[in-house]
This record gives structure tokens, C-alpha cells and sequence, in this order.
């Protein structure tokens, strides 16, 4: 059963967030905050199935709106805007009486993930890590122009899920800024998969089996790190 939380961006303006409870049986006792990509917004069938099956695998999983996505919006808001909302969602989150209970964990979808980083590298406090579904490394096309130069400010352990045909960074392009970072970041690439993890048929595998990895993959590493800090 999810729960909507409301978030106060400021006296006038707020955003709908979306709680997805962990099974009480499997919680690992970590809350995983998903800010969505660019082009859409939590109710997006990716950002859905992600949150419930990650609830499902005992992480208490919350999405949430940009402002400019709750007001119907296509252009996204500016840089100091995205943060400024994201970092409303984490003091709710913290605030709220069961879920603020929890580690806490950021991260998101491409333009999500990277608003999180940004955050995380200025400081929102201890967290149990970050966790990236496709960091947008660069633009497509745009080696040159490169998303990376905060990463080296965060604190917290990385997780990065990169698909191996990913235009907006290539795992080989994460692995040169990865290994320069302390602590240590983790890669898993999803072979075939694009920006979103999504695999060619010629891959040889079905999709349902790819996402099922990835979700397998971050629930695993999100426990650990929970446990490493206890």
C-alpha cells in the first residue's frame, strides 16, 4: 500500500512524493529516495516498477516529483530549483515518523541520480550511499561535456548501474572518473543496455530477466551498506 507525502518546497509551493513500504518481514532498514529522469516523471511506468519491486526486496522506496513534472511542465526547472526540491524531499523523508527511522539512501534516473549527486557533494548529511539508474555522464554526442567533477566531494559509497550502449556515458567512460574516488564506487553494467537498461532481442536474454539483475543487484548492495555501518 503506498502512501503520498506531501513536501513543502516553500510557503506556496509543493510537490507530491510517493512512499512504497518494505514488506515487514524483509525491511533492510534503509530508505531509498528516486528522483526521476527528465523526460518523465514518477508515475512513469520505470519509475513505478522500480519503487515496487524494490519494496518488495525489503527497501522502503520513495519517488517523488520536480516541481516543474507536478505542474505539467516539459522543460525542467533550473539547476538551484532541482536541488532546492530535492533537498525538500530528504528533510521530509527524515521528518517522516517511519521512514526517518531508516539509513537513507539518494539517488535516481538519469537527471534524478545526477540532482542527487549535486546534492550529496554540497552535504545533506550522513548517508548509507548513492545509487544511480544510468548516470548521465555527458550529454549524447558530448564527450567533452562532463557531469563528474562534483562526484569527488560526495562521502558516500556509489553505486552506479550504467547500460554497456549508454549514449549518455559508456562504462568504460565511468570507470577513468570511478577509480580516482574515495570511498570506493561500484559499477554494474547492464551488457546491451541502453540509458534506460534496455536490451536488443538479439541479446538473448529477456528484458523482465535484465531488470530483475539490476534490482537484485541494488537491494544487495543498499543491505551492505547498511550492514558496513552498523
Amino acid at each position: 500500500m503506498t502512501e503520498q507525502i506531501k513536501v513543502d518546497l516553500n510557503e506556496y509551493q509543493s510537490v507530491t512524493a510517493v512512499a512504497y513500504p518494505a514488506g515487514s518481514k524483509s525491511r533492510a532498514g534503509v530508505t531509498l529516495i528516486l528522483g526521476h529522469g527528465a523526460g518523465a516523471g514518477q508515475s512513469s511506468g520505470f519509475m513505478v516498477s522500480f519503487a515496487t519491486e524494490l519494496s518488495a526486496r525489503g527497501i522502503d522506496a520513495v519517488t517523488f516529483n520536480f516541481f516543474y513534472t507536478e505542474h505539467g511542465r516539459r522543460a525542467p526547472d533550473t539547476n538551484d530549483k532541482l536541488e532546492a526540491c530535492y533537498r525538500a524531499v530528504i528533510e521530509t523523508v527524515r521528518a517522516h515518523k517511519r521512514l526517518g527511522l531508516n539509513r537513507l539512501a539518494i539517488g535516481g534516473k538519469s537527471m534524478g541520480g545526477r540532482i542527487a549527486s549535486q546534492v550529496a557533494a554540497t552535504g545533506v548529511g550522513d548517508l548509507a550511499g548513492l545509487v544511480f539508474l544510468g548516470y548521465p555522464l555527458h550529454p549524447p554526442g558530448k564527450p567533452d561535456k562532463l557531469r563528474a567533477e562534483h562526484l569527488s566531494k560526495i562521502k558516500a559509497r556509489m553505486l552506479f548501474v550504467q547500460g554497456s550502449r549508454d549514449a549518455f556515458g559508456a562504462p568504460d567512460e565511468l570507470r577513468s572518473i570511478i577509480k580516482k574516488l574515495s570511498p570506493r564506487a561500484d559499477l554494474y553494467v547492464v551488457e546491451g543496455g541502453d540509458h534506460s537498461f534496455k536490451v536488443p532481442k538479439s541479446a538473448g536474454v529477456t528484458q523482465d530477466s535484465v531488470y530483475k539483475a539490476v534490482l537484485d543487484k541494488v537491494a544487495g548492495w543498499l543491505r551492505e551498506k547498511v550492514q558496513e555501518s552498523k
